[in-house]
């Protein structure tokens, strides 16, 4: 039985501007401990599309997961500029909480 992370690659061959799709594969990719992975698609995913809010919560756990948390950090705020933009009011109080956590 295919993995869930080959599920989505073939989804992701047949739609590939699916940025859900994208957004999935590197949350996979968080999941099995492949850090750098994970960050190199969603720096991708945000390069193509600076709005993608869940994307800047994402790589900025990765980040911390790196133990680079300055990076984290700006990820983080830029994430919380979108979400304001965007009044996406949960989505800032968890970009919120992450830099609070890792600024304290």
């Amino acid at each position: 039985m295919p993995t869930r992370l080959k599920q989505l690659q073939q989804m992701l061959m047949q739609e590939p501007n699916d940025e859900f799709l994208q957004y999935a594969i590197t949350v996979e990719y968080f999941s099995a401990g492949e850090i750098q992975k994970a960050i190199e698609g969603l720096e991708k995913l945000l390069g193509n599309n600076k709005n993608y809010l869940a994307a800047y919560y994402q790589l900025g756990k990765c980040y911390e997961a790196k133990t680079e948390n300055e990076k984290a950090i700006e990820v983080y705020k830029k994430g919380v500029e979108v979400a304001l933009q965007q009044n996406k009011t949960k989505t800032l109080g968890e970009l919120r909480e992450a830099l609070f956590l890792l600024e304290d």
